[in-house]
């Protein structure tokens, strides 16, 4: 399987100096950051539901479409309703993201900055999709009771996320005039594999396969399996579990997205 995953973004053709967006050329602007997040799963580790040790090497997303609005009401994305805007701005039109760049302890990925109108930036879309290449591939190792499997896991789900404010410890996508602020995509990859350090019983561990179903694929102690190998070896079980995942890795911090299949 090839690997061309260097960094790339093209921005849709540039409105108002260099932004996509609605308002008018005399509205003061700033810089909005877009940046990329699989936070300490995937910068440090963790312990899988099922008790594997998973450490990651790379994380490779290929995002595209990536849009920040300015919404009031605020945009929720548990209804069954459309974002509406007073100011949208195209952030990246693609980018091929590895969110295990960096030490431990590295920030979210810098994908691209554009300059945009100030505001409250209080809602994102992006797509997560295929275009010649997986849009995921984990590659690390798993550990458990002194057995190691290398893994190299691709997987292909194609959904657009269309996400409210985000919820951390810090507000992102306050803009000021001439001043700098940034938005997230966020990726919770403790819904693929579970988390040891919650209960058994917790929605995210209920819903989550764990590292044993991959494991099960290892020929010769070792994970190496695209999405055709998934969709012919996982059980019909693992594979609607699998869909259902998809939808849920997506997220603007602890905030939630609605994911619409494409």
């Amino acid at each position: 399987m090839s690997r061309n995953w260097l960094l790339h973004v093209a921005v849709f053709p540039l409105l108002l100096g260099g932004v996509a967006c609605t308002q008018s050329p005399e509205a003061k602007v700033g810089t909005l950051e877009l940046r990329a997040n699989g936070e300490d799963f995937i910068r440090q580790g963790f312990t899988s539901k099922d008790g594997w040790q998973i450490e990651f090497d790379h994380a490779y997303t290929n995002i595209q479409d990536v849009v920040a609005y300015q919404t009031s009401p605020p945009f929720n994305p548990d209804a069954d309703v459309e974002i509406t805007a007073q100011t949208n701005t195209v952030l990246a039109d693609a980018a091929n993201v590895d969110l295990a760049e960096g030490d431990a302890t590295a920030a979210p990925i810098f994908v691209k900055q554009v300059e945009t109108p100030a505001g409250r930036y209080n809602a994102l879309s992006w797509k997560l999709v295929s275009e010649g290449e997986p849009s995921l591939v984990l590659i690390g190792t798993a550990t458990r009771d002194g057995e190691i499997i290398p893994f190299e896991i691709a997987m292909n789900p194609s959904l657009e996320f269309f996400c409210g404010d985000f919820i951390g410890d810090e507000r992102k996508g306050i803009l000021d005039p001439e001043g700098t602020a940034d938005v997230e995509a966020t990726f919770h990859f403790d819904h693929l594999f579970g988390d040891i350090d919650i209960p058994a019983d917790e929605v995210l561990n209920r819903g989550a396969l764990g590292f044993d179903p991959f494991a099960a694929l290892a020929q010769d102690g070792v994970v190496n399996v695209t999405p055709e190998d998934l969709e012919a070896r996982l059980t019909k079980v693992e594979k609607l579990q699998l869909a259902d995942i998809y939808k849920g890795l997506g997220h603007v911090g602890e905030g939630h997205c609605r994911a619409e299949e494409i």
